[in-house]
């Protein structure tokens, strides 16, 4: 072959590289992110011009950052289980069936002889149990997340009722509500522990063997069982994850009400989801971002607090986030489109410098998630 025909092939092979590799960066997660960024300024923008002082007031920052808290926390851990392709429907049931036993007579007295921690790791422990509850009947139950989520929905909500006597709780420790309502230089103690989830989040997902074996599964269970994952385990991981991030949601929302009741939630599985859908990533698994879930809280929060200093009515804000959820559901599907044409026009021939045979399966996890049949190592 001469070095003309050789140049072109290398040419004709090294261009869509080239495009993909800028396409990549646009629709790959530093581009998405920065899309988030870029809404959440234009919204801060229109509720600085809608509402003025009245928004930018540092008192209605502190109030967007607070409710944003206990919500964001419950997303660090929905994330998780959406990336490794699950679903988890009961997390605002948890917060409350959490809430009610955290604050139980026999719980605070306990609290009381010994230290209001007891009520922290009470509300922690209980959602992790039924978090591993949730983790057990999926893997080895082979019952369907929404149903089994669902379930525990219903029955964590009627449970707290019962616990409770349909009555609220109120919490007695002063301690407790002191350190849980102060803060440090200004900053609520509700925000830092938002951020420090959140940090904590990210350093799991991104920097540990946990976050890489989450992308593996929900990018392709069979391929990460065949390169050596026990996906059963790893599923029971990420809802107790999730049970866990609903028990330290609910020492927040006692702390921020001063009760334990078993209305605590209503309807935060769906605020978490869409934080999370927001965010940037796919309810079929296989990618996301803990930076992208916490800018779809503030997005999400933010938009609510605009409607409610315009005096716009709930119905209105309804639909509004019911907009928001759809385009940004389309937006995924464009972009996952997009990244998969990408993959297909830069991909080495078979045989080729690549070594890779045409039609291979991407390593599961990565962005966009492959779920062909190919098995590669996820951990690399």
């Amino acid at each position: 072959m001469s070095e003309t025909a050789t140049a072109t092939k290398r040419g004709s092979i090294s261009a869509p590289a080239s495009n993909g590799g800028r396409a990549g960066l646009m629709a790959g997660p530093v581009g998405r992110n920065l899309g988030l960024v870029v809404a959440l300024a234009i919204l801060c923008a229109v509720g600085v011009i809608t509402a003025g002082d009245r928004f930018a007031d540092i008192d209605n920052v502190l109030t967007i950052l607070r409710l944003a808290s206990v919500v964001g926390v419950v997303s660090i851990g929905m994330t998780f289980v959406i990336i490794g392709g699950g679903i988890d429907l009961s997390v605002g049931a948890l917060v409350a069936l959490s809430s009610i036993w955290a604050t139980t007579l026999a719980t605070q007295t306990m609290a009381e002889d010994f230290h209001w921690i007891v009520m922290v790791v009470t509300a922690i422990l209980v959602g992790a149990i039924a978090g591993l509850i949730n983790g057990v009947i999926i893997a080895y139950g082979k019952l369907v997340a929404f149903i089994a989520t669902l379930a525990m929905l219903v029955s964590a909500r009627g449970l707290a009722e019962i616990i409770a006597n349909r009555r609220t709780q109120i919490v007695q420790d002063r301690d407790f509500l002191d350190f849980f309502t102060g803060g440090v230089l200004g900053i609520p103690t509700l925000v830092i522990m938002f951020a420090l989830v959140s940090a904590a989040g990210w350093v799991l997902l991104n920097r540990t063997t946990f976050g890489r074996r989450t992308f593996a599964v929900g990018g392709n269970a069979e391929a990460a069982r065949l390169a050596g994952i026990r996906v059963q385990r790893h599923t029971v991981k990420l809802y107790v994850l999730s049970g866990i991030t609903c028990g330290i949601a609910a020492v927040m929302l006692m702390a921020r009400t001063t009760t334990g009741s078993s209305t605590h939630g209503t309807l935060m599985e769906l605020e978490a989801i869409a934080a999370v859908v927001i965010g940037g990533t796919l309810l079929i698994g296989g990618r996301g971002t803990i930076v992208g879930t916490v800018l779809g809280v503030l997005i999400f929060i933010t938009l609510g607090n605009v409607f409610t200093l315009n005096d716009l009515s709930s119905s209105a804000q309804a639909v509004a986030r019911g907009v928001i959820i759809v385009l940004a559901v389309l937006l995924q599907m464009r972009l996952a489109g997009g990244e998969g044409r990408g993959r297909r026009a830069t991909a080495p021939a078979a045989g080729g410098p690549g070594g890779v045979t045409s039609g291979a399966g991407s390593v599961p996890g990565s962005p966009a998630g492959g779920r062909q049949g190919g098995a590669s190592d996820p951990t690399t």
